[in-house]
């Protein structure tokens, strides 16, 4: 399957949202106020000059861009000026029927909203903390937490949302002694089915590259490669 570039960075963003946004010229200034740098990081919307690029840094305490494909010309220029590339990210993508299967095992998932103080707690462990969760509260579609249990202990949890017919897993986190164990398979399939019955048929995620056991995961569940960007760090 495929995904247009510019339907997955609007999926992203409404799933996963800043705390604000401002224009400065042909780019796009984000305030994650601590939520990471998918939050933070500026992106170019339209045609710039070197004028414009100063004009961004600027405005920025601690200047970080989003680069995404299209954005050869920026990421070279941003190289010149002494930024590096940081966490290449690639993003996969399944329909959620496929993704669903037969469904998780069960008493394996427990979607939910708000998250109850076990979730939290896991996300606290996997360094997850307030700044994160406060962009959950912020996406203002339907959205779930999604419990695992493994071994009848809770085993991981993720964020799920929805932004019109495409939904987005976030957060996705397994306690590493209960990993290996189809805590993650079951998290996934509950998501497709909980995003299927808010309407969505796509179910997304990005994960950096350097996350080899998440990648394989996705691939072994019939996930496909649909989209990558980076990020430029002074």
């Amino acid at each position: 399957m495929s995904v247009d570039p510019a339907i997955l960075a609007e999926v992203m963003e409404a799933t996963w949202p800043p705390a604000a946004r401002q224009a400065c010229g042909p780019f796009m200034l984000r305030d994650g106020r601590g939520g990471g740098k998918r939050v933070s990081a500026a992106t170019v919307e339209g045609p710039w000059t070197a004028g414009d690029l100063v004009r961004a840094e600027a405005a920025m305490d601690a200047p970080l861009f989003l680069i995404r494909a299209g954005d050869e010309v920026l990421d070279a220029a941003l190289a010149e000026r002494g930024y590096r590339s940081i966490d290449p990210v690639t993003a996969y993508a399944a329909p959620v029927d496929a993704l669903a299967g037969d469904g998780p095992a069960r008493m394996t998932t427990f979607p939910h909203w708000p998250p109850m103080q076990i979730a939290r707690a896991l996300w606290a462990d996997a360094g997850i903390g307030p700044a994160r969760l406060a962009v959950m509260e912020r996406a203002e579609g339907a959205k779930a937490v999604i419990l695992g249990r493994a071994n009848d202990r809770a085993s991981g949890v993720a964020f799920v949302a929805c932004h019109g017919r495409h939904a987005m897993l976030h957060a996705l986190e397994v306690i590493p002694a209960l990993r290996r164990q189809g805590s993650a398979q079951n998290i996934l399939r509950a998501a497709a089915i909980w995003a299927k019955g808010e309407g969505a048929d796509t179910l997304s995620v990005v994960v950096t590259v350097a996350n080899a056991p998440a990648r394989a995961l996705y691939a072994a569940m019939g996930m496909v490669e649909v989209g990558a960007y980076h990020y430029r760090q002074r």
